[in-house]
């Protein structure tokens, strides 16, 4: 259930900061707390699916900016995924300190 929220909220948070960008100025902060929590909440146990996210959260920024060319709504999907690599982000960090906390007590256990 609260990762159907986290869902929900992401994407207000995207598209509110997408087509208002000047309201507030703490939407990338928002983004990046939302995927922090999302990713504690649901850590992300298979590896593949980590660097999965790893990747998409670097690569997502450069892969939008190509959706400029699109006439009229380009630039909104381009905001878009701008912010939902935000998000991606916060998911990411997330993964990679549970994993790193894993390690640290896992390498007690010799």
């Amino acid at each position: 259930m609260l990762q159907k929220v986290l869902g929900y909220g992401m994407v207000v948070v995207c598209l509110a900061a997408t087509f208002a960008p000047d309201a507030f100025e703490y939407y990338g902060l928002i983004l990046v707390l939302v995927g922090l929590v999302g990713g504690f909440m649901a850590p992300i146990e298979d590896v593949a699916t980590r660097v999965a996210y790893y990747v998409l959260a670097a690569a997502l920024p450069g892969i939008a900016d190509q959706m400029d060319l699109i006439p009229a709504v380009g630039t909104y999907l381009n905001g878009f995924l701008d912010n939902l690599a935000v998000f991606l982000a916060g998911i990411a960090i997330a993964s990679v300190l549970h994993a790193t906390y894993n390690n640290v007590i896992a390498a007690g256990d010799n």
